[in-house]
């Protein structure tokens, strides 16, 4: 006899079984009896018949309730409502020809039920649980539990989990251990806030959460463990984005006696596996390289996508000696034409000039190349030798427009980078489902903190330089052993070969103005690694939570993370952050909170 909660109604298990997930039956399993567990994704109700979506993460299938094959079934079946949990027994049978749905993994057959047992009821869902949701992205992460159960959601988390497999898998056949580093570590505040967790056992002081484990992954190495990985939680206390969490998950390699070619080549061996095995999708090794200086001079951005071909150009030389006040002062003037561009409305270039203010621009200069001449507001400041100059340099013709901007040059290369892929986005320019990975070489290593008024780390301060004289006569032109893979103008992997050795090390903190004091209060452990013979190394980071993001086609890493943050670095569902009781405030020696005034 069945177990049953008399009050709710409810039944247990009581010992049955799935046979099937909810996506596995076709025709083949015609006449078979089959158990089937699930929640109710719609109930049809056709008089005689009652039709069920009965659906887990794999898919779903369609149930019948009969009164002819089941009375008893069908009748309990009335009660049956969207998101009540079921076991059903039953048999496959084939559906009739016109209701076949080639769209669905199940779409031939239907099981008739011979037996179900109602394993919960549920509330109506505050949305549905469906693909195409029209609810605010905070509903959903408040109810992120239900949000969890939508397909696109699920699909992006089997997925992630496909991709982990396959790290794990490849990095095992090369001989990489998978080891853990520490989760409370020494703050070492360099670049982003660290999150800081106080000590109740030493009071006053605090560990901190590590924001990558590039100290111990050298230590590591130091340690002679030759090749270390692991899929590892990273802190960053920084303002969010759609791209960015507060905590979010690296998957982290770390090599011995190699140099960039080797980890290069691992990296590329990785990515093509993952590629394969998670999309069923092949990328040409080796992947194309370009240098830090080509992506800023030709896409303004050092991660560029190239999956579309608009470029930008340098023309100070041309128009240095122009009329236009703007031009010809300017340290930097860039050019990004547009073929067929001409068809944008004033309000549209206008959009763009409020776009590109957010990159520190004034504004945005702009021509339309028309059949009975230039239009613009700034056409009249430009000779003929000038227009004949831009028309050679950018190919312009009729139907063109090519935008401008001038000033320092770390503002015009971000505000026509990304206006570019405004303008990539407006005409259809960037093709859906390709995939464009590249490698982004010889990064400065320094560059210049005009707050702090020093040089900081471009990468981190271990990254090794090229040129060790480069460092000292000329920081501006050192460049970095550093190397970044971008997927379609995304940061998905960085890394370098990292200093081995202690008078390196120290030229490196001298550069930074980093004393002696200081560098041992900060770094005194891997210091000490590296006086005691630690082997020439380095590594890459993936952010596996942007490449499932770029994989899956997702327009947020939130869509991608089972219970992410929101922009504000909260959590809907739990509430946290959340003050805490006075007693554990009091055990941590930390003030107390005070109690409102009744």
């Amino acid at each position: 006899m069945d177990e049953r909660n008399t009050e709710r109604g409810m039944d247990s298990l009581n010992g049955w079984r799935r046979s099937h997930n909810c996506a596995a039956l076709g025709t083949e399993a015609l006449g078979q009896e089959v158990c089937l567990m699930g929640w109710v994704q719609y109930r049809r109700d056709h008089g005689g018949l009652i039709f069920i979506d009965l659906r887990d993460r794999h898919g779903l299938t369609q149930v019948v309730f009969s009164p002819e094959v089941a009375p008893e079934a069908h009748e309990r079946a009335h009660v049956l409502r969207t998101e009540f949990v079921l076991a059903i027994k039953g048999v496959v049978r084939p559906r009739p020809g016109d209701m076949i749905n080639p769209k669905l993994a199940t779409g031939a057959i239907e099981v008739y039920v011979t037996e179900f047992k109602l394993l919960n009821t549920a509330k109506t869902p505050p949305f549905p649980i469906e693909d195409r949701v029209d609810v605010s992205e905070n509903l959903r992460l408040k109810y992120r539990f239900l949000d969890l159960r939508r397909k696109a959601m699920a699909d992006n988390l089997i997925l992630r989990n496909r991709v982990s497999q396959s790290v794990r898998r490849y990095l095992d056949e090369l001989g990489f251990l998978e080891i853990e580093t520490p989760v409370l570590t020494k703050s070492t505040p360099e670049g982003a806030r660290d999150f800081l967790v106080p000590s109740r056992v030493n009071q006053g002081q605090f560990y901190a959460l590590p924001q990558s484990p590039q100290l111990f992954k050298q230590l590591l190495m130091c340690g002679g463990l030759d090749r270390y990985y692991q899929i590892v939680k990273c802190f960053r206390d920084e303002d969010l984005r759609a791209d960015r969490q507060p905590e979010f998950t690296q998957i982290d390699i770390e090599m011995s006696f190699v140099d960039e070619e080797q980890v290069m080549e691992m990296a590329e061996g990785m990515m093509a596996r993952v590629m394969r095995e998670a999309l069923g999708r092949e990328i040409a090794l080796p992947l194309p390289r370009m240098t830090y200086a080509q992506a800023m001079a030709e896409y303004g951005v050092d991660k560029p996508d190239v999956r579309f071909d608009l470029k930008l150009s340098d023309v100070t030389d041309i128009v240095r000696g122009s009329d236009f006040k703007l031009f010809a002062a300017a340290a930097l003037v860039k050019a990004l034409p547009v073929p067929g561009g001409a068809e944008l409305s004033r309000k549209e270039i206008d959009d763009y000039t409020e776009f590109v203010k957010i990159y520190g621009a004034q504004g945005l200069a702009w021509i339309k190349i028309k059949e009975d001449g230039w239009q613009s507001p700034i056409a009249k400041f430009l000779s003929d030798a000038e227009r004949a100059g831009l028309t050679e340099a950018l190919s312009l013709k009729a139907g063109d427009i090519v935008f401008f901007q001038a000033g320092a040059p770390e503002m015009v290369n971000s505000a026509l980078g990304n206006l570019r892929l405004k303008l990539g986005e407006r005409f259809g320019l960037i093709p859906e489902g390709e995939f464009a990975p590249l490698w982004v070489t010889d990064f400065p290593l320094l560059e210049w903190d005009p707050e702090a008024k020093r040089w900081v780390a471009m990468h981190h301060p271990f990254t090794a330089p090229k040129d060790m004289d480069a460092l000292a006569s000329d920081p501006a032109a050192a460049v970095a052993r550093a190397y970044d893979l971008v997927l379609n103008g995304t940061e998905v992997g960085g890394g370098s070969i990292r200093i081995h050795n202690p008078e390196t090390q120290q030229q490196m903190f001298s550069a930074l103005g980093i004393g002696e004091e200081e560098a041992r209060a900060k770094f005194g452990f891997l210091l000490d690694a590296l006086v005691f013979g630690a082997p020439p190394h380095g590594g890459i980071a993936f952010g596996l939570d942007r490449l499932i993001m770029l994989l899956t086609g997702a327009k947020s890493i939130r869509d991608v993370i089972a219970f992410p943050k929101t922009q504000k670095a909260t959590c809907l569902m739990t509430e946290a952050p959340s003050a805490v009781e006075n007693v554990q405030l009091r055990d941590l020696g930390l003030r107390l909170r005070e109690k409102p005034k009744e």
